[in-house]
């Protein structure tokens, strides 16, 4: 059989293998496939090798349900008057596979563009909304709190789109350059006055510990003279104490001897001056050397051993 006559014959075969090889179609991983008959929505394919009805069945759209981003710049003034910009990263993805969700992204709007600009400006417009209710200086510190309203106000409008938002972080809040000057006089005021209070304080608790130290060493001082006094006087009165005993043991001795006791305080007298004169250091000392005068220190010395031996008994 010839081509020809086998093309003649079997033409209504060819049309129908054209037909079925032209309903044949893929859907990558990652996608899910739209169909729609006649321009209304019939079902979604799956990723792989999928059929669709030649001519009646069409692939409307292939939704990715890969998590996409997308960065944001805008501007927002606070409610002091104080321009902010900010630089954010937005992460989104489909809610779903479920037929539902899938309709919801494939025709809400248009076209992709115009889902992804109604997104930026809902983003912008939550946050314009939340700074515009604080205060320039209180922006920096609102960094986790701006981020956890945006994703309350937003997640739910996603959720009518079909969409979920997966994470919104804020990469930088800047003001203008006036405002970023005046924040830094600030902070340089602050830390000069921080460093100076610091100062001060050590400065006091080195003036108060230096006082501290120089009380302590006064007291030291003081309980170590007062110690020294306390072993002087009894040194001198035990000194006392064994000269009155000995002159007493030596004055008894010469009375059992029949010895004049007047000795001893003329031997006292005589090593008095002898100490004088061995261990004295430029000083002048007077001394009346006639008998008289030699008489009246004997009675004043006899006097003063008397006494002293009236109070040891």
């Amino acid at each position: 059989m010839s081509i020809e006559h086998f093309l003649s014959s079997y033409w209504w075969l060819i049309i129908i293998v054209l037909l079925f090889f032209s309903g044949l179609f893929t859907i990558n991983q990652g996608y899910i496939g739209v169909i729609t008959l006649f321009g209304k929505y019939r079902r979604i394919a799956t990723p792989g090798l999928r059929f669709k009805i030649p001519v009646l069945e069409k692939v409307f759209r292939k939704i990715s349900i890969q998590n996409r981003s997308v960065e944001l710049e805008f501007q927002a003034i606070t409610g002091d008057q104080a321009n902010v910009y900010f630089k954010s990263m937005l992460l989104f993805s489909v809610q779903d596979q479920q037929a539902e969700t899938i309709q919801k992204v494939a025709f809400k709007f248009i076209a992709e563009r115009d889902m992804m600009q109604a997104l930026v400006r809902t983003i912008e417009g939550s946050i314009r909304t939340y700074v515009a209710s604080k205060k320039q200086a209180e922006v920096l510190g609102l960094r986790k709190e701006i981020v956890e309203y945006v994703k309350e106000q937003v997640d739910h409008v996603l959720a009518q789109w079909g969409y979920h938002l997966q994470d919104l972080q804020i990469n930088d809040i800047t003001f203008d350059k006036v405002i970023l000057d005046s924040m830094s006089k600030v902070v340089a005021s602050n830390n000069l006055k921080a460093a100076a209070e610091n100062e001060g304080q050590a400065l006091l608790i080195t003036k108060t510990k230096s006082a501290e130290a120089e009380g302590n060493a006064i007291k030291i001082a003081a309980e170590a003279e007062r110690e020294a006094a306390r072993l002087r006087g009894q040194g001198v009165a035990l000194f006392r104490k064994e000269v009155a005993e000995g002159m007493t043991q030596a004055a008894e001795q010469m009375k059992q001897a029949n010895l004049d006791t007047n000795v001893i305080l003329f031997s006292m007298w005589t090593e008095a001056i002898k100490n004088f004169a061995e261990f004295g250091k430029g000083n002048v000392i007077f001394l009346d050397g006639s008998p008289e005068g030699m008489e009246t220190t004997m009675r004043q010395i006899q006097a003063m051993m008397m006494k002293q031996i009236g109070a040891e008994k």
